[in-house]
């Protein structure tokens, strides 16, 4: 709930710390922000971001196909990456949470862990707000400002997410990490020129590394990859809830899937990178 970590975030008009009056999240220059009623606060500037919002549909695919479990040997990877610094109260910010699922399952394997789910998308917030008691859901631009006090977390998880280096260097504490999976080139291979999906940059963790540089040390980097047995309904699912959905119209998508096996093997390929704060 926001009342778990209000005091980690930060009023995006001035700075100061916020504060939670009944419905109302304030701070001591009187700017204010209204909790909507799914639990989640828009912290928002008003300026345009580089990133469209996941729309309703995006995110119910990606809520259905993340609870069938075929992503959660890459949860577990991201709750042992954040188990490993051993941190023993850690106060984390996902960015680019959308349902909440990875920071819920980070939450639920460090038990004195609380977590902050950012999404730009309010459809995103309302899943992440109800995603777990410990977790608080806020509507925000990663690539402006965020809305979190300086130094004051012991964690930040890009999943799948655009990372900005500079402001999660800002808001981590000394020391703190910040632990992001990206996909490989092997990631879902199998469907991409099948169903004409994004294709992965082979150089996504080369660039990574790239940008961390200067404020961040790599302290650890594990690949997970694991075959996947898919049905008709998880494919639907998988390719619904990512960028591909912007591009694919549902006929087209029916028909590519309409031939294929009824458990038709994907491979699931990721790193988790972890970085230590300089």
């Amino acid at each position: 709930m926001l009342s778990d970590v209000v005091d980690l975030l930060a009023c995006p008009q001035c700075g100061a710390g916020l504060e939670l009056d009944e419905n109302t999240l304030l701070c001591d220059a009187g700017h204010s922000f209204d909790v909507a009623r799914q639990g989640y606060v828009s912290l928002m500037t008003g300026a345009g971001g580089k990133f469209d919002g996941d729309s309703p549909d995006m995110i119910a695919a990606r809520a259905d196909f993340l609870a069938g479990g075929s992503f959660d040997p890459l949860m577990d990877a991201v709750a042992d990456a954040v188990r490993a610094t051993d941190d023993p109260e850690p106060a984390i910010l996902e960015i680019g949470a959308g349902t909440g699922h990875y920071l819920a399952r980070v939450l639920d394997a460090v038990p004195t862990a609380r977590g902050v789910g950012l999404d730009v998308s309010k459809y995103a917030a309302r899943r992440i707000a109800k995603a777990h008691p410990r977790a608080g859901a806020v509507v925000a631009d990663v690539w402006h400002h965020l809305p979190v006090r300086d130094g004051v977390l012991s964690h930040v998880l890009c999943v799948f997410a655009p990372r900005n280096a500079e402001e999660a260097h800002r808001v981590l504490g000394e020391g703190g990490a910040l632990v992001v999976l990206t996909p490989t080139e092997r990631h879902l291979a199998e469907l991409v020129d099948l169903l004409g999906m994004v294709r992965v940059d082979d150089r996504k963790v080369e660039r990574l590394g790239a940008a961390m540089s200067g404020r961040f040390d790599r302290t650890d980097l594990r690949d997970v990859e694991y075959p996947m047995s898919l049905t008709h309904d998880d494919l639907t699912r998988l390719v619904g809830m990512g960028p591909s959905a912007r591009h694919l119209t549902p006929e087209r998508l029916a028909t590519s899937i309409a031939d294929l096996p009824r458990a038709y093997p994907v491979t699931a390929s990721v790193t988790v990178s972890t970085y230590r704060r300089r």
